[in-house]
Parts: C-alpha cells; sequence; structure tokens
C-alpha cells in the first residue's frame, strides 16, 4: 500500500513537473523567439533546418533519447522516464493550442526571467521525488555510467552546445536571453530540490550538559544526542547536546541555556529537511526511541 501511494505520488509530481516545464516553455520561450537549452533547443534546433513544428521535433528528440538510455541504462530506467518521454510533448501540444498564453508578455527580460522560474521549478519537482524529466537528463547519465562524469557539469555542457548551434540562427540578444533562461532554471531548480520541512539545529557546549538537555526535553518537548567531545584547549572529554527545533523555538531555546549556563556555548543552523521521530513520522510511531539519544 505505502509503495502504491509512493509511486501515485512520484507520477503525479512528474505530470505536474512537466506540465510547469510545458508552461514555461509554451507562455514564454517560443512566443518570444527565445533560444532554449535541454530538448527544447533539440526541438528548436530541428525546426529550424528540418521544418519540424517544434513539438514534433521535441517528441522526435524525446523518443530517440528515450531508446538510447533504454539500451545504455537498462529497462528499468526506461520505464522510470517513459511517463515523462510521453506526458511533456503532449503537455506542451495543449497549451500551445491556448491562445491567452502565446500573449502573456511581450516584454523578452520577463519572458526569460518566468520560464526560468517555471521550467526549473518543474525540473526540480520531478527531480526532488527522484524521477527524470528524460530528454537531455539521458546523455549525461551515460557519460557519467561509462566514465564517472559529474551529471550537472554535463548537463550545464550539453545546454551550452546547444545553444552555441542555434547562434547560426539566433540573434546575439535571443542568445543572451537564452542564458539568463538557463541560469534562473539552473538556481530555481537548486531550490525547489530542496524545499522541505526546514527547522534549526542548535548545538550547546556546556558542563552543565545534563540539566540542559532534561529541561529541552521536557519545557520543548525535543529530543537530544550527546555527542561525545573534547575540549581543544585542556583536552578534557565532554559532551556536546544536539537537538532539532522549529525555527520559533529557538527564542525560547536560547533562554532556557541561558538561565541554566549563561556561559554556555551556542551554535544555530538552518536545516532544509529533517526526517524521523516528531518530524516526518509522529511521535507515537511505534520505531523504538533510545531515551536521551534520539535527536528530533
Amino acid at each position: 500500500m505505502k509503495n502504491w501511494k509512493k509511486e501515485a505520488k512520484t507520477a503525479l509530481m512528474v505530470i505536474v513537473g512537466n506540465g510547469l516545464l510545458a508552461l514555461g516553455v509554451a507562455a514564454f520561450i517560443l512566443p518570444n523567439d527565445l533560444v532554449s537549452g535541454g530538448i527544447t533547443g533539440l526541438g528548436l534546433i530541428a525546426e529550424h533546418w528540418l521544418g519540424f513544428d517544434v513539438g514534433l521535433g521535441i517528441t522526435v528528440c524525446n523518443w530517440v533519447l528515450f531508446f538510447v538510455g533504454a539500451l545504455f541504462l537498462g529497462k528499468k530506467f526506461a520505464l522510470s522516464t517513459l511517463l515523462a518521454t510521453v506526458v511533456y510533448p503532449f503537455e506542451l501540444m495543449l497549451l500551445r493550442k491556448v491562445d491567452y498564453l502565446q500573449h502573456i508578455t511581450d516584454d523578452v527580460l520577463l519572458a526569460a526571467l518566468f520560464a526560468g522560474i517555471l521550467v526549473g521549478a518543474g525540473m526540480g519537482l520531478v527531480i526532488k521525488e527522484g524521477a527524470s524529466t528524460g530528454g537531455m537528463d539521458i546523455p549525461p547519465l551515460i557519460l557519467n555510467k561509462k566514465f564517472g562524469l559529474s551529471v550537472p557539469m554535463l548537463i550545464w555542457v550539453f545546454d551550452f552546445v546547444i545553444i552555441a548551434f542555434q547562434i547560426l540562427f539566433a540573434t546575439p540578444e535571443q542568445l543572451l536571453y537564452g542564458i539568463v533562461v538557463i541560469i534562473v532554471t539552473s538556481v530555481v531548480m537548486d531550490k525547489v530540490m530542496m524545499l522541505g520541512e526546514s527547522q534549526t539545529q542548535v548545538t550547546i557546549v556546556s558542563p552543565k550538559h545534563a540539566e540542559i538537555s532534561q529541561a529541552i526535553q521536557k519545557k520543548l518537548d525535543r529530543g537530544v544526542t550527546y555527542l561525545e567531545s573534547v575540549t581543544g584547549w585542556l583536552e578534557q572529554p565532554g559532551r556536546v547536546i544536539l537537538s532539532v527545533i522549529s525555527h520559533r523555538q529557538l527564542p525560547a531555546m536560547k533562554e532556557l541555556v541561558e538561565e541554566i549556563d549563561p556561559t554556555a556555548f551556542l551554535v544555530a543552523a538552518k536545516v532544509s529537511e529533517v526526517r524521523g521521530r516528531g518530524f516526518s513520522l509522529h511521535k507515537d510511531h511505534p520505531a523504538r526511541r533510545i531515551e536521551g539519544q534520539n535527536a528530533e
């Protein structure tokens, strides 16, 4: 049942993510004649040199890359990209038929920015679920498997190579705006992939660690973990407290520690995602709890 729900969620994110990607292309890239990287860029090249409609060019390139991926990366990978291979061209075709989307803005800079935001958000949602958008994800994954090269670096290289081919029929301004699209896409994609239930990680160094630990558990209802430590100057053994709390609990945490030990050393840092009891799991989850060592 759990696996079924996970697969359904992944399929939904692939559909939604590719929908955002298609919206960025249909509403901002194509109406404003922007160049693009990725599979959309290949579609634009096919349209110019072979006379294909860009949607048809994307569909053909997608399926060619799908079969290449199946050949080099195996059937399991092919199945994981099948939905994206079908969904993206279909959603792009539907959105291009919506007349309103073809006239949202004539400002090319706005178009480049919003194209990058939508494409980056769409790709981020898909990749965050551990799925693939297919298309130009596939060549970097093949080269990574064969030669151990960095996938993010290869994606950038392929994007810029695809844009470089468009120099032959695009203006310098179109190329510059295309680079803006790629940069915004990359930034937004990274941000979306890091989205989660962000919390604050607190590290406390104090000789009164036992008293502080008990106060955190009783007053803030948060667990702690002890980390064995050695002081740098006198090389004395001790314990460091590690705890994860919500952002709103940080003032209370600082006040609590200061009341017990005003000289305590406290470091707070934002963490992007926390999983486990008290966060992704309910506190009543049947997993065994080790008192005083469970960081929540």
